[in-house]
């Protein structure tokens, strides 16, 4: 594939609640890349494999992942979109696509990401948005919530939030930026940026931080948990519903830029 004339990236944006992850799955099984190929295939006349910066799980959604693939099909970058948009479905969009560097690859270019979590306080379940937040029916104290998540910034180990199943790499991560923002109708956003994430480290800080805001666990005990280097310490894993891969950071590309 790589000998072929041009390599496009593109950045997709998909409600990932049908689909089984990004990852291409076997049928009859599908995931966002199994139809995001099929279309692309069809636009640019060749079959297409292209490559992600970050294969999301099911459930999860996506503003911006990033994607590239090789082709020799002919079709300006500009107007990519408009053509792979009329043949895909209405929960998968290409926003952008432009001519990338020979070199380019999503995966292995990416200096960051940034993802956000979505909590909905409810009295009771709200069906119009089961799919896109995790909806909590008890109080929440959101500065105990505050308080724990800014020990997590920094330079650290993060096994204690890293889930088994994962590719075998280095538990340090460093994470530059978290803020938990309280929104309208007792919704709670929670941005998360960092050089790297682990197997499921973003829905298991948030499913720990969200037992402090119950009170299940204390400030002084989540430190304890982080420290310990122990998944086995942390809660269970948060739904894939509140979880959105937010942006792909790439040194220098504007185009990646949020």
């Amino acid at each position: 594939m790589k000998a072929r004339a041009r390599n496009l990236a593109l950045r997709v944006a998909y409600d990932g609640t049908n689909y089984r992850g990004f990852q291409r799955q076997s049928p009859p099984v599908v995931a966002v890349q199994n139809v995001l190929e099929v279309a692309l295939a069809q636009v640019c006349g060749e079959p297409v494999e292209i490559a992600a910066a970050g294969r999301t799980d099911a459930g999860v959604h996506a503003y911006g992942q990033v994607v590239n693939f090789f082709t020799d099909g002919r079709i300006p970058a500009a107007r990519l979109p408009r053509a792979v948009n009329g043949l895909l479905p209405p929960d998968i969009a290409v926003t952008e696509a432009w001519e990338a560097a020979r070199d380019f690859s999503a995966r292995h270019a990416a200096t960051g990401k940034a993802y956000l979590y979505r909590i909905e306080r409810c009295a009771v379940p709200n069906p119009f948005t089961r799919s896109y937040a995790w909806q909590i029916f008890r109080p929440l104290d959101v500065e105990a919530m505050r308080t724990a998540l800014a020990l997590l910034v920094g330079t650290h180990d993060y096994s204690s939030f890293r889930a088994a199943g994962g590719k075998p790499m280095s538990p340090v991560r460093t994470l530059d930026e978290i803020r938990l923002e309280a929104e309208v109708d007792g919704r709670l956003t929670c941005y998360i940026h960092g050089n790297g994430f682990l197997y499921h480290m973003v829905r298991n800080i948030m499913s720990t931080v969200v037992h402090v805001g119950l009170g299940d666990i204390s400030t002084r005990r989540f430190a304890e948990i982080f420290a310990a280097r122990n998944r086995k310490l942390a809660s269970p894993t948060a739904p894939a519903c509140g979880l959105y891969l937010l942006r792909v950071d790439y040194e220098g590309n504007p185009r990646t830029a949020e």
